[in-house]
């Protein structure tokens, strides 16, 4: 099943997904007029603005509650599989998707408020599948069926679980002491599992208990954690790199050339190219969500009535996670880490190495920045699972979607990593299909109403001089 799992993913997940999204966003950055180059000092402002449309948090709060769910555990396991797979060179590849991916999450947000549906609670809601139901019309509707069915399986938090486990079991044990634990002994007689796998079981539970202590509380508790936690963990990863670069600052300049230059190399044959490129465009999916779906869904919750106000705020989000952190990341692991070729692969595991051998310390600090990271995602991915399953069974049903996905869990912290990485590339593959078909699909009215938004802008910006 294991093997099976990864070669459906790794045929989805290949020229499919790199022509779907990088393709499909580079045709929404051209007919855009280059709208995440163009207009980053607009969407910069909109941020200081304030909502006052429909829906349960502010344009400010949904998108932190995005960054909050992209900036998780592929902005560092991710990155160093990246790397392991794909080499320096795959980094250049989740840039170009994060300049692509700030489009089309324009389009997303855009596409949120101006297709906006109603739950069967009469709440207002947002999301891939109301935007192809009511964008598209009601013959569409088993595209949004199959968005939502793939949603509910692609937002349960299949690889943070698993990789925020790996990490608490790397700093805190070691082979010997799981081995000699008489507690983890008597409990890996009663469950069957080896004494590491009944460690990974409660730490499982744990995670369990604090994801329900926030998801229990909706939507709105959701976002205001998710104000507080964002800013926090991404300034204390900022600081931690830049101590890295500071004191291996003498290779800066050949970490960066290896990028540029094995984004390139011809030397493994043009299939060599291709195969680097459709790698960072892979992890790149599981980072900054462009074009998967899940934005739209949050974005749909914002009080903005304004779709393009609320497409620019949405478009900062790949320029954060891919563009900021990721890059952080990538320089930290190649400036200290020695990366694999091949092998088991173990993202999380490397990474604290890197940055415990970097850093007195690091490997603490590196396990807290990504306790925050892990269950910043969870939080945010819970109430994408709950609002696909709501417009399938209606809102009140959707309640046991959220104790499934709490339960999920320790399910998932528990299972091989090669297993859960390929499970969650090919949801969110069948998520991009119908995301990237709407979105393409109406992208002329999104054109259109951003030349009518920009237009009002001006001429109010002349009448006031």
């Amino acid at each position: 099943m294991n093997d099976l799992l990864i070669k459906i993913a790794d045929s989805v997940c290949g020229y499919p997904l790199f022509i779907i999204l990088i393709g499909g966003g580079f045709y929404l950055f051209i007919r855009s007029g280059l709208i995440s180059l163009r207009r980053l000092p607009e969407a910069l402002k909109e941020l200081r603005r304030k909502s006052d449309g429909e829906g349960q948090i502010s344009s400010a709060q949904a998108l932190a509650s995005v960054v909050a769910a992209t900036i998780g555990l592929g902005n560092i396991a991710g990155v160093a599989i990246a790397l392991v797979i794909g080499g320096p060179g795959a980094i250049f590849w989740m840039w170009v998707s994060a300049v692509v991916g700030m489009a089309t999450k324009y389009h997303e947000g855009a596409l949120a408020i101006m297709y906006r549906g109603t739950d069967s609670a009469g709440n207002r809601r947002g999301g891939t599948m109301y935007i192809i139901e009511k964008g598209l019309g009601s013959k569409w509707r088993p595209l949004a069926v199959f968005f939502a069915l793939s949603g509910m399986v692609g937002t349960m938090c299949i690889m943070n679980a698993n990789q925020l486990t790996e990490a608490v079991t790397t700093v805190f044990t070691t082979p010997e002491g799981l081995d000699n634990s008489q507690f983890l002994g008597i409990l890996s007689a009663a469950t069957g599992f080896d004494n590491a796998q009944s460690f990974k079981l409660l730490v499982g539970i744990m995670i369990a208990i604090v994801v329900a202590l926030v998801v229990l509380g909706g939507i709105k508790r959701i976002a205001r954690v998710a104000s507080v936690l964002v800013p926090f963990m991404v300034g204390i990863y900022f600081l931690m790199v830049t101590y890295i670069i500071a004191t291996n600052f003498a290779h800066v300049p050949d970490v960066l050339s290896s990028i540029f230059r094995e984004a390139f190399s011809l030397e493994a044959g043009l299939g060599g190219l291709i195969g680097v490129a459709i790698v960072g465009a892979r992890r790149a999916a599981l980072v900054n969500d462009a074009g998967v779906g899940t934005a739209s869904i949050m974005h749909g919750e914002s009080k903005n009535h304004e779709p393009v106000r609320e497409g620019l705020i949405a478009m900062l989000g790949p320029s954060i996670d891919s563009g900021l952190v990721c890059t952080l990341t990538a320089l930290a692991l190649l400036l200290c880490g020695n990366i694999p070729e091949g092998g088991d692969i173990k993202g999380l595991e490397m990474a604290i190495n890197a940055f415990d051998s970097a850093i007195p310390g690091g490997q603490y600090l590196l396990l807290l920045i990504v306790l925050c990271f892990g269950l910043s995602s969870m939080f945010s991915y819970s109430f994408y699972g709950r609002s696909c399953a709501s417009y399938l069974f209606g809102e009140k049903k959707s309640q046991i979607y959220t104790y499934i996905f709490i339960l999920s869990m320790i399910v998932f912290a528990v299972i091989p990593l090669k297993a859960a990485v390929a499970v969650c590339d090919l949801f969110y593959a069948l998520m991009t299909i119908p995301t990237m078909i709407a979105v393409i699909a109406l992208s002329g009215k999104v054109r259109k109403a951003t030349r009518d938004y920009f237009q009002r802008e001006k001429e109010k910006k002349n009448a006031n001089k």
